[in-house]
């Protein structure tokens, strides 16, 4: 991995911290403006996907507990765009004037969160997902203002799951309907966490990201990670999910009980676990983006030029 910039060969051996963009290669620029993008993206667009769904809070306490995760999204958004700013990005065009499918955040968030039920699991599953994945990028993070500005996220991600995970001990202690809801709301949003991923080490090089610190483990590697968290937890408060661990040769591996991938209808929130279907369907799906897309962009695009335009002779 030796470049033309001594400095950057230097601190990629010695495992240092780089702190400025000229002891960058330009490759290293790339591919870290990329993974704060998605980091960025995903924290940005969960204020919006999260807010549909706590506004049906089932009482004040719980609608202010949904509002204070949504501002701590906001602010983990604003910590990946300022920095993507000091490198050399416009933020406002990032977020204010980029086409609702330029977005870099996981599909899951393209299903529209209905109901607090949604909201929860969503706490309990895709924070949980962005717990290992930032975790793994606090761990092992080469950029020095980056590896510092995730000791704020980390903490706060951590509320967050524990939110969703007592509703979930609480809703599912409680039986009848809510416990129903429960499951219904698992059995569509666990597989789109299990996507959340990415694809699987077969098909996607990780080289990039891992020789230069961005990330410690792989797509498979995180995906085993966040399993061995959730599943469990889920099976101890009586919820089911499609996943079991099996052991050869000592080793600890979780299995999934359907194919993946496999046929997925975002507007009914339904899994066809008998129609197993390629990567290439599902990058297909990815790229053409959820039922929210569009709705979700707009909400914060639309509000900020019409500001803009209110004040524009202030």
């Amino acid at each position: 991995m030796a470049s033309a910039n001594p400095a950057f060969d230097r601190l990629m051996k010695k495992g240092e911290l780089i702190e400025t963009v000229g002891e960058m290669t330009p490759e290293y620029l790339k591919e870290l403006k990329h993974t704060l993008l998605v980091s960025g993206d995903t924290e940005l667009i969960s204020a919006p996907a999260y807010y549909l769904a706590a506004q049906r809070a089932p009482s004040i306490n719980a609608f202010m507990t949904g509002i204070a995760i949504i501002q701590d999204e906001l602010a983990h958004a604003h910590i990946a765009y300022h920095i993507l700013e000091e490198l050399g990005e416009d933020q406002e065009k990032l977020i204010f004037s980029r086409d609702p499918k330029s977005f870099r955040y996981p599909y899951a968030f393209d299903v529209p969160l209905e109901t607090w039920t949604e909201l929860i699991v969503a706490n309990a599953m895709y924070d949980q997902a962005g717990f290992c994945l930032l975790g793994d990028i606090h761990e092992q993070c080469s950029y020095g203002p980056w590896k510092r500005g995730l000791n704020k996220v980390m903490l706060e991600e951590n509320f967050h799951l524990r939110n969703g995970r007592t509703w979930c001990k609480r809703m599912s202690q409680a039986g009848g309907e809510s416990r129903e809801e429960l499951q219904s709301a698992v059995d569509w949003m666990f597989p789109l966490t299990i996507e959340w991923f990415g694809l699987p080490d077969s098909m996607k090089m990780h080289s990039t990201q891992l020789d230069y610190r961005l990330k410690g483990k792989t797509n498979d590697q995180l995906r085993q990670w966040w399993m061995s968290l959730v599943v469990p937890y889920m099976e101890e408060i009586g919820v089911a999910v499609p996943a079991h661990m099996e052991v050869a040769d000592g080793q600890e591996t979780w299995v999934l009980d359907y194919p993946f991938p496999c046929t997925f209808d975002p507007e009914a929130k339904r899994w066809d676990f008998r129609d197993p279907c390629t990567w290439d369907d599902v990058m297909l799906r990815w790229r053409a983006r959820g039922p929210r897309n569009a709705e979700m962009i707009q909400l914060f695009q639309e509000e900020f030029h019409n500001f803009r335009k209110s004040h524009a002779g202030a």
